[in-house]
């Protein structure tokens, strides 16, 4: 296994080490505030979040190819674990959540080691950068969304667009001012930070001046601080499949490893092509699956790969995925050190610090360059944004692969294609339309189509040589280089043609 071990720290340079140090402690800082409110999205206790902050994400950063990307308790996982305790009646937080998500962590890691198996990782193959784009900004601004009532003094949201703007919607009647005036300020610092000088740690100093805020016992004043925790590493659990319907674990853990391996793939993906780099996407999914098989073994939820801290390492600039081995070993010191501090750190402040990472997450930049250069292209990426926004995470991978193959057959349905004249003094064919020093050839039409011909497309191309046709057109010369292949119904057309034109004398 040496060869696919900690791949991202072969060839280390020694330069790399304060910044990889530096962004790790960050990555450890904000994961605290976003692992335990997801894992009490998920039914267990806030610390459990923390738990799975530590050996997953070491286990990640052993098998991953990606350079930056970073791992832990996420959104989406955690709220269809939090979905499935309801429908079956289970207690947040209840000695039967606590037996039953790690069963559901479990299956999830298998699930995944069989898509590794099968090598399912080839389905990034067959989704376009405007699928990725508008699939990455949909999960983005649903995080976002189920944060915002964190600003206002209330507790995370969960569920698709509706269910989110709902909660906003009620949290909203019982408003704590002093919270937004926090959060709203923070996330304002943090931007202009982020512009004027990007590379100042803001996010720490405002964590540090949030803990600053106790002394004038904002908590009293209705903004809410995290959860306290105890001491102490996590233990290894013993797993409990008795009483547990083994065949609905089944199909909610195989719809998490499918969200996983897809959310996961489709933002490295993304940031290793934003940074210049490759990964293995089938060693990808190896990674996920140990990841997961970590978090069960302690008794934690199904994880992810993370957005918005990913997006926070690309700041601080994170070389490899030695920023995952600090974080991991700066939580378990935490554990072991440190939780006294956690208690004191104000949510709305925190949630600034991840909205602020996941505002540079949505593509917008992508957004706007297609609005101007490809409509449709524009289009593809506003309906894969929206239909992970109203349908989730996994309906919208769904989504984005029939976008795919619908871009594909639109562009091959309507290919590039041009009628061809001469320009005084050349020899070569030019596109009248492009060309205003080109004319025609009298009696003569040239026409090229640059696609394969076949059932979709030949309608087209028939279309065009017959509409063009004049009462004095003597000759049609179809340039065909661009024609590697021709399906039956397109020969049989063309057949067809060839037949009307010689009757006409062409």
């Amino acid at each position: 296994m040496k060869h696919i071990l900690c791949s991202t720290m072969k060839n280390y340079k020694k330069e790399y080490l304060p910044k990889d140090i530096f962004s790790g402690i960050i990555m450890a800082a904000v994961s605290i505030p976003i692992s335990m409110g997801y894992a009490q999205i998920a039914g267990l206790p806030a610390v459990y979040g923390l738990y799975g902050s530590v050996f997953p994400i070491l286990f990640f950063a052993l098998f991953s190819t990606s350079r930056q990307f970073i791992f832990g308790v996420d959104a989406a996982p955690a709220a269809i674990v939090g979905a499935a305790l309801v429908s079956l009646g289970i207690e947040s937080g209840s000695e039967a959540a606590m037996q039953y998500v790690p069963v559901i962590a479990f299956l999830t890691g298998i699930w995944l080691l069989l898509f590794y198996f099968l090598k399912a990782g080839r389905i990034v193959d067959f989704i376009s950068t405007p699928v990725m784009g508008g699939f990455i900004s949909g999960i983005a601004l649903t995080i976002i969304l189920m944060q915002i009532p964190k600003i206002l003094g209330g507790k995370a949201g969960s569920g698709e667009l509706p269910e989110l703007l709902r909660h906003i919607a009620e949290t909203c009647k019982e408003i704590s001012w002093l919270s937004v005036v926090l959060g709203v300020g923070a996330l304002l610092l943090l931007r202009m930070a982020g512009k004027v000088i990007p590379k100042f740690p803001a996010a720490i100093v405002i964590m540090a001046a949030g803990v600053a805020t106790m002394c004038f016992r904002v908590d009293e004043h209705g903004v809410v601080l995290l959860d306290a925790v105890e001491k102490g590493l996590p233990k290894l659990v013993h797993f409990h499949f008795a009483g547990i319907d083994l065949r609905q674990a089944l199909g909610r853990s195989l719809m998490i490893a499918a969200v996983i391996m897809s959310e996961t793939l489709l933002s490295e993906n993304n940031f290793a092509m934003k940074n210049g780099y490759k990964i293995d996407e089938n060693q990808e999914i190896l990674a996920c699956a140990m990841g997961n098989i970590a978090a069960a073994c302690v008794g934690c939820c199904p994880v992810n790969g993370s957005i918005s801290r990913t997006s926070m390492n690309e700041q601080y600039e994170g070389k490899t995925q030695a920023v995952s081995v600090v974080a991991a070993i700066t939580m378990a010191a935490v554990l072991l050190c440190a939780t006294g501090f956690i208690g004191y750190l104000p949510v709305p402040i925190l949630t600034a610090i991840v909205i602020s990472a996941l505002m540079n997450v949505v593509e917008l930049h992508l957004a706007v360059r297609l609005f101007k250069v490809s409509r449709n292209e524009f289009y593809i990426f506003v309906a894969a944004c929206v239909s992970v926004l109203f349908l989730g995470t996994i309906y919208g991978v769904v989504i984005g692969l029939l976008l795919s193959f619908v871009a594909v057959v639109l562009r091959a349905t309507n290919p590039p294609r041009s009628f061809r004249g001469m320009i005084p003094g050349k020899e070569a064919y030019y596109d009248l339309k492009r060309n205003r020093n080109a004319y025609p050839i009298r009696h003569t039409i040239i026409y090229r189509f640059s696609e394969n011909l076949f059932f979709a497309n030949v309608k087209i191309f028939q279309s065009d040589i017959e509409n063009s046709i004049k009462e004095d057109t003597k000759v049609v010369i179809v340039d065909a280089a661009a024609i590697n292949s021709i399906d039956v119904t397109a020969a049989d057309r063309l057949e067809m043609m060839a037949g009307n034109f010689d009757k006409k004398g062409i």
